[in-house]
């Protein structure tokens, strides 16, 4: 027996929270009946509606995509262009990503069809930690990189501090290769980030996503995560994973 929430946000229709803001607006129907009680527990055999439509169990699924650039974080786009979800025609379950890497953004990407799971790392209050490189345009003195350790403000508000290393600089060329690891994810935020120190980002890669990485991955492959990752990340993401 599992509460009902947690039921309807395992089949990806939608987070915890908005599962239980469903069944307190009576929106949820457990063997033909309106249950509208948050403790309310249900077995594999009874039948869940949400807003009429059955509920779907699938097995609950966690893969990483090394997302290629010129790919969109979504399971579908008007324009007709590659999305991540191309990347599993062999995967039955109903997949999303959990956040998003820009179209011209490669790297590590998280997908699966538990919108609990999805939501505990996406949320803020959560703060795990995402890693970049990023090459950017010059050289950036040691006080800029403090602005960006420190937090710059953006149109959307100052960001949280963050880990920033300098990687290498070529001095010919006029560029610099830069870690940083931030635990937001504002849109677009990194590039942003970098264009207020007034160093553009010309390409942008997530090598970590809290400790998961790319190791073994060329672009465009994927794998599923181990039961003790997906325990570690949920453990992580209660527990807090925050900048020290």
């Amino acid at each position: 027996m599992e509460r009902l929430q947690k039921v309807i946000a395992h089949a990806g229709v939608a987070s915890r929270r908005k599962a239980e803001e469903l069944i307190l607006e009576g929106k949820v129907k457990v063997n033909g009946k309106t249950v509208k009680e948050l403790g309310t527990k249900v077995s594999d055999n009874d039948r869940v509606e949400v807003e009429g439509i059955p509920l779907e169990r699938e097995e609950p699924i966690y893969v990483i995509l090394y997302k290629p650039s010129g790919v969109i974080s979504a399971v579908k786009d008007d324009k007709g262009r590659k999305v991540v979800t191309d990347f599993f025609p062999y995967i039955k379950q109903r997949i999303y990503p959990v956040g998003r890497l820009d179209y011209d953004t490669s790297g590590i990407l998280l997908l699966t069809n538990d919108g609990e799971f999805a939501n505990i790392l996406m949320h803020p209050r959560y703060e795990v930690d995402k890693s970049y490189v990023a090459k950017v345009k010059g050289i950036p003195t040691r006080e800029k990189i403090k602005q960006l350790e420190r937090g710059v403000m953006l149109e959307d508000g100052k960001t949280a501090p963050a880990h920033v290393k300098v990687l290498s600089v070529d001095k010919k060329k006029n560029t610099s290769i830069i870690e940083i690891v931030i635990h937001e994810g504002r849109n677009r935020q990194v590039r942003r980030m970098f264009e207020a120190i007034d160093h553009p980002v010309q390409k942008l890669k997530r090598e970590k996503f809290a400790f998961l990485n790319l190791s073994g991955l060329n672009t465009g492959d994927s794998r599923e995560l181990t039961p003790h990752e997906v325990k570690q990340l949920r453990s992580l993401a209660q527990h807090g994973n925050k900048l020290k």
